[in-house]
């Protein structure tokens, strides 16, 4: 399970924290958990990558850094894996911001896989695996960008798909879903969330402003 921060950087201090800004594991029957990885500020929508069976997130990075940083990100998450919040972002590219430093953690921070798009605030993660959807679909990851609420112009408001190939995201997001806001930007008609497949292969889209719940289908049987 994903636990995100309790803070941007800390600022309510570290006891706060506890076991946050990290993916636990779980027993089901016993209730016992540990930490599986750690330093991701917010980890969403954990999936199982299909072909490969590693474990995927998305995350919701830092922000008051400026409009272009920090990106959000997709990456697999490794068992003991750190990933540097707060100390840096994006392997080690340090926040100053930050005190005390940590030079020791910042050194294992691991790169992300896939940079999504600053302030994007990704919070549904779907690996395709129906059929029905057309080919260039399959295989690959839909994620819910459930947009930004502090970066001008708008960044997100969207459902996107990255492909991947072996294993691997490859090429830049293409734009699934769109329209959730007016042309000027100035009306939110609605903003996705959670993602899921249907039993016929469709995809479903939570939307949290507008209260709907789309389906998404290939337009041709």
């Amino acid at each position: 399970m994903g636990v995100g921060s309790n803070s941007n950087i800390t600022e309510n201090g570290t006891a706060v924290e506890y076991r946050r800004a990290a993916v636990l594991e779980v027993d089901a029957t016993s209730g016992a958990s540990r930490i599986y990885a750690h330093g991701l500020r917010n980890p969403t929508g954990l999936q199982w990558e299909p072909q490969t069976g590693k474990l995927w997130s998305i995350v919701n990075e830092r922000d008051e850094i400026g409009a272009d940083l920090v990106p959000d990100y997709l990456t697999s998450v490794q068992d003991g894996g750190f990933y540097g919040w707060p100390y840096s972002y994006f392997g080690q590219h340090v926040d100053v911001r930050v005190k005390p430093q940590r030079p020791d953690l910042v050194k294992k921070a691991i790169v992300p896989d896939y940079a999504i798009g600053s302030h994007v605030a990704p919070l549904g993660l779907w690996f395709y695996t129906g059929s029905t959807l057309p080919a260039k679909y399959h295989g690959g990851a839909f994620i819910s960008e459930h947009g930004s609420w502090d970066r001008s112009p708008l960044n997100g408001y969207r459902v996107s798909y990255v492909a991947f190939q072996q294993g691997k995201p490859v090429g830049a997001p293409e734009s699934v879903v769109t329209g959730f806001h007016s042309a000027d930007q100035k009306q939110l008609y609605g903003a996705p969330v959670g993602l899921a497949q249907d039993q016929q292969g469709a995809l479903l889209v939570a939307d949290d402003v507008g209260n709907t719940v789309w389906q998404v289908s290939a337009a041709t049987p």
